[in-house]
């Protein structure tokens, strides 16, 4: 699957900002994932972005417009979920988005 470089280019601008962080691409899931100091952060997956978060924010974040669960194999992945363009169309709701993959 191909993915979005568009929001890739607007993924690594927005983590060129952030100090101390030590970032790597790496091709996963289908699409471009970016490894923070040795972890998986967030990914471009198709037009969505795949974010990693505490999965105690599971119920809060269900609430928010474009998430959607990760589901892989008929099992959801707690702690991670798709967001769809709609719920990062805007700048404050991508630096929501990706706020939430950094901590």
């Amino acid at each position: 699957m191909a993915y979005n470089t568009k929001l890739a280019d607007k993924i690594r601008e927005y983590l060129s900002r952030v100090p101390e962080i030590k970032v790597e691409e790496k091709k996963m899931f289908g699409g471009l994932a970016f490894m923070i100091n040795g972890k998986m952060c967030v990914n471009v997956s198709g037009e969505n972005l795949m974010c990693r978060f505490d999965p105690a924010l599971t119920e809060e974040l269900a609430e928010r417009n474009g998430f959607v669960p990760m589901i892989m194999k008929a099992k959801e992945y707690k702690g991670y979920c798709y967001v769809g363009p709609i719920g990062f169309k805007d700048d404050n709701n991508f630096e929501y988005w990706m706020d939430l993959c950094l901590n």
